[in-house]
């Protein structure tokens, strides 16, 4: 017997879901249906007014009276426009231009009534005041009752169809009304609000329009479980990065999806929509707000220059061209050897910044005369170098490309921004040149001191700065994209060691700090970021995999697969010898490096680029070590070498 009543209530519920969804009342029949009812509910006035005596009144004067009234109604309701709302979306608003319309009928027909006594214009504008008051009442609740009737059978009828995502909201303010009524009205988005969560204790276990707010202490997993909680949205505006990061993690500790509201300036025409709503972000678990630049007074220093960014198609080149998009430059000139990427980045170019002046060039930072003739053209005025090969396993089995490219082509490009008169330098470096531990972090360290030792030439005009910083957020290649892919593939994610951690900081956030630095840096200056807290790389992937709405181990699995060749378990900023100094932003500081006879340091590097490839791979990591003190292979794989090939390198190099 009960399933029979269930499947007969689905099948209702289906049938209005199919009625609602193929039609939707046109004004013109909400307004006739008014209408009409005024007339008839005139006649139920009359009726009530005489204790249900027909007898008692004469029909055809009725008949003109409801007349009447019908004109009358219908005028202030084509002026009020009370039919306009649809009827299933029934709000406040819509139920009080219903009332304003009746009240001010009501009141224009006792007025009429009124003049036709004094003036003595006979029975048919004369309508007796109880029935007018009567019907008043009537009507507003019949027409108020019809609304409230419609939408609550709507929302009976689609809950159970389109029930798919119950959802919580974060935030009972205005933006969370706006995000609940947004996703109300539209069925087909997939949402039911289950309620609110507020920090405001005033507003936890009160109600907005039926639906209960709560404190977030009271989420439990009992709660989520009860509930059958599928998602959580975010809907406050003005809210920390902590407890953004906070509230997101201890939603995706009890299993549920957290979606993020966005800004309004990016809401279509002015108007929030249902797939706006998208999942928040991984730098939302960053927990910190991000660094934020003087863009105004950077864009003065980079007004109508020429300036020159290699690397172009790369993460962080990429993303300096989108950032000087912004100015009023003189014109940018995009050097990259990726023939894919760069392809890439024109159609991007084209497409989102049509008005940039731009040249791009398929060019090699390591052949000289290609590099002359870039700067001989162009003569820039600024220079971004972001060109480098960053892949610790690839450049630990192959140094001497980190050698030939990151510290050969720094070589180049310094020399031809000196020779041409570029004013700035800026050099994109890492955290893995502080004591490390790689190919790859000993030649960024190198590189380093190579634009050191070029700015401390004497009668030097080019300005030389060095931004430091840790992973970039989605960087190709980076961990990012590569936990994406082994998710979207089932897993499982692949993590070196649990215990490893790294800093991190978003593409646009390091970009813009690559551009503060090219605008105040006064040169020879490293510069250092403040990045927060170091995160467990563990930790990431739990929680990009909670993000996907997958559970750990269950549905995808994490396996250590031990340290790779040059890789340490934390990174730093800066070594045990270096100090900071502060400077305009809160977040910069500028470290004290060791200084170096930079003149001999200078002819160590160049004799070491000369001679890259005349030497085995053990020979140029141990010049490497020669240069770089601080270099330490974690594994010791780089120091099995024997006498007789340190004593064959010196005599080739000598």
């Amino acid at each position: 017997m009960k399933d029979k009543k269930l499947n007969l209530h689905l099948f209702l519920r289906e049938k209005a879901l199919m009625l609602f969804s193929k039609y939707s009342m046109p004004r013109w029949m909400v307004f006739i249906f008014d209408s009409l009812a005024v007339f008839c509910m005139f006649f139920v006035a009359y009726i009530l007014r005489f204790n249900f005596d027909l007898h008692a009144f004469s029909f055809p004067l009725a008949f003109s009276h409801a007349f009447v009234t019908f004109v009358v109604y219908a005028i202030f309701n084509l002026v009020f426009r009370s039919y306009s709302g649809l009827m299933r979306h029934s709000t406040l608003t819509d139920i009080s231009y219903v009332f304003i319309v009746t009240t001010i009928s009501s009141g224009t027909l006792i007025l009429i009534t009124l003049l036709s006594r004094l003036m003595n214009c006979g029975e048919v504008f004369n309508i007796p005041i109880s029935i007018i008051l009567i019907h008043y009442v009537s009507i507003t609740v019949f027409l108020f009752f019809v609304r409230v009737l419609i939408k609550l059978v709507f929302r009976w009828a689609t809950n159970i169809h389109y029930e798919s995502n119950r959802v919580i909201i974060y935030g009972a303010g205005e933006l969370g009304f706006i995000v609940k009524r947004v996703l109300l009205t539209d069925p087909k988005a997939g949402f039911y609000v289950v309620g609110f969560i507020d920090d405001d204790s005033s507003l936890q276990g009160k109600k907005i329009n039926g639906i209960p707010v709560y404190g977030f202490n009271a989420i439990t997993k009992d709660f989520v479980i009860k509930n059958r909680l599928d998602s959580m949205i975010i809907a406050i505006n003005k809210l920390s990065s902590e407890r953004k990061a906070e509230m997101i993690r201890s939603a995706i500790d009890l299993g549920l999806e957290v979606l993020d509201t966005p800004s309004v300036d990016t809401w279509l025409n002015g108007q929030l929509q249902p797939r706006q709503i998208r999942k928040v972000k991984l730098e939302d678990l960053l927990g910190r707000d991000p660094i934020k630049i003087d863009m105004d007074k950077i864009g003065k220093g980079l007004n109508d220059k020429t300036i020159l960014v290699t690397g172009a198609a790369g993460s962080i080149g990429a993303e300096i061209v989108r950032q000087l998009a912004r100015f009023r430059i003189k014109q940018v000139i995009l050097v990259d050897q990726a023939e894919t990427p760069v392809f890439h980045l024109e159609n991007e170019i084209k497409s989102k910044f049509s008005d940039l002046n731009y040249h791009i060039i398929l060019g090699d930072i390591t052949n000289s005369r290609k590099m002359e003739i870039i700067f001989r053209e162009f003569k820039p005025e600024i220079v971004f170098h972001a060109a480098a090969y960053k892949h610790v396993p690839l450049m630990e089995e192959n140094p001497h490309e980190a050698l030939r490219v990151n510290v050969g082509g720094t070589k180049i490009v310094t020399d031809m921004a000196v020779k041409y008169g570029a004013d700035k330098f800026v050099m994109i470096s890492t955290d893995k040149s502080v004591n490390p531990s790689s190919v790859m972090g000993a030649s960024k360290r190198t590189c380093e001191m190579l634009v050191q030792s070029v700015a401390e030439k004497s009668g030097m005009k080019t300005k030389f700065v060095i931004t430091r910083f840790g992973n970039v957020l989605g960087s190709n290649g980076s961990v990012i994209p590569i936990f994406t892919k082994q998710i979207n593939e089932g897993g499982p994610i692949t993590v070196t060691h649990p215990d490893i951690t790294r800093y991190f900081m978003t593409i646009p956030e390091a970009c813009e700090l690559v551009l503060e630095a090219g605008f105040t840096g006064k040169g020879n200056e490293i510069y250092v970021f403040d990045m927060g807290d170091p995160i467990k790389i563990s930790d990431l992937a739990l929680q990009m995999i909670k993000l996907s709405g997958l559970e750990p181990e269950k549905d995808i699995k994490i396996v250590y697969t031990g340290l790779r060749p040059g890789e340490k378990l934390y990174e730093e900023l800066l070594t045990d010898s270096e100090k900071t100094l502060p400077t305009h932003h809160p977040k910069i500081r500028i470290a004290q490096v060791q200084k170096y006879d930079y003149p001999i340091l200078l002819s160590k590097i160049e004799l070491l680029v000369r001679n890259a490839y005349l030497l085995t791979k053990e020979e140029v990591v141990n010049l490497f070590k020669e240069i770089v003190p601080e270099f330490q292979s974690p594994d010791g794989s780089h120091d099995k070498q024997s006498k007789k090939e340190r004593a064959g390198r010196k005599k080739r190099v000598i």
